[in-house]
């Protein structure tokens, strides 16, 4: 997306925040911009429909249900805070774990010791009974072993247990802290990440890979004509149409608004194109019916620019070329797919 371009969507949220910000009569505070803002751009489903809810259920929302919003959805610290929340967790059971073992440790030294006393004591006796009672009183602390040893598995395996769920639990704060909640594809902060390192395995290997970005064409008008819901209920469609045609090993991710970005490993140009259209077909084939009124809106397309990896590019240089590819689709009439082969042929006839 152009400087230009995202400078015009991103002042629309902006007023669509301040507007919001008004409307409920709160203080233009940072965090209620920050809340209102992300409303209205639609890029958190959960906050959306928490407000949602609030304002269907009162009319209107107050400064402490803003703040109780902001905790939930936005705050810097709710991820820091699960982390801190499972570490602790897990630190408690691996005392614990250590705690048990030193237990059993020491009563399987004593049992150890015992026996090695009862062998002494086995030489002296001569008198029948005498070695009847010692047996017994030596049985009765092999029992007690066992039971011991019995009692330290059983809360093994519950650690065990508690650590697995706990790993879970870190899995999926994981999976949040990647993910897009509005399409479930990942997010920026992950295709960043993901472009570096195919960017670096490409440049060791000598292989290459292709980049897709994609634009849902004229959606501020859908958006703006049909409501923020109806938005959302878009992005997840293209969103669903591009999970449909990718393999596994591909990489989709939501790359800002309503663009998305698609890293393909191990594939050349000609292969992106061919992913593209089927998306783009993907796309287009479906008829968008509102949820709310069954009123069918039509259809939806999307603009797609592709690149593939060169030897001398970096992570900018490569997306530059697919955006320039993605703008290059928007000027000459939307709802097609451009490489930076269609680049390179526009500057050419001076078509560009």
């Amino acid at each position: 997306m152009s400087d230009e371009d995202d400078h015009l969507r991103t002042i629309v949220y902006g007023e669509s925040a301040i507007s919001y910000i008004k409307r409920s009569s709160l203080p233009a505070y940072p965090r209620s911009y920050e809340i209102w803002y992300t409303y209205s751009a639609g890029s958190n489903q959960a906050l959306n429909g928490a407000i949602n809810k609030i304002l269907k259920e009162k009319g209107k929302i107050t400064a402490a249900e803003i703040q109780s919003v902001y905790n939930q959805f936005l705050s810097p610290s709710r991820l820091g805070d699960k982390l801190e929340n499972v570490g602790q967790k897990v630190s408690k059971e691996v005392e614990d774990i250590v705690d048990t073992l030193k237990l059993s440790a020491d009563a399987t030294s004593d049992y150890g010791a015992a026996l090695e006393k009862a062998s002494e004591k086995l030489k002296k006796f001569k008198d029948p009974d005498k070695l009847q009672v010692f047996i017994t009183h030596l049985v009765k602390s092999t029992h007690a072993a066992v039971a011991s040893n019995k009692k330290l598995e059983t809360q093994l395996l519950d650690s065990k247990r508690q650590i697995e769920t706990l790993q879970t639990n870190l899995e999926t704060i994981r999976y949040e802290s990647l993910t897009d909640e509005l399409t479930t594809l990942s997010n920026r902060k992950h295709f960043d990440s993901s472009l570096e390192k195919m960017v670096g395995q490409a440049q060791k290997s000598g292989t290459s890979f292709a980049l897709l970005l994609t634009d849902i064409d004229h959606f501020k008008k859908f958006n703006d004509t049909f409501g923020h819901q109806t938005g959302d209920q878009v992005l997840r469609l293209v969103a669903l149409s591009t999970k449909h045609n990718l393999k596994s090993g591909d990489t989709a991710c939501r790359y800002g608004g309503e663009e998305f970005a698609i890293l393909l490993p191990n594939a050349k140009l000609s292969d992106a194109c061919d992913v593209s259209e089927r998306i783009r077909n993907s796309v287009m084939s479906k008829e968008l019916v509102k949820r709310s009124t069954g009123e069918n809106l039509g259809r939806i397309t999307i603009s797609i620019g592709a690149a593939s990896f060169k030897a001398d590019d970096t992570a900018h240089t490569i997306v530059a070329r697919a955006d320039e590819a993605l703008y290059l689709a928007k000027r000459q009439g939307r709802n097609r797919v451009k490489t930076e082969d269609d680049l390179a042929a526009a500057a050419k006839s001076g078509a560009a």
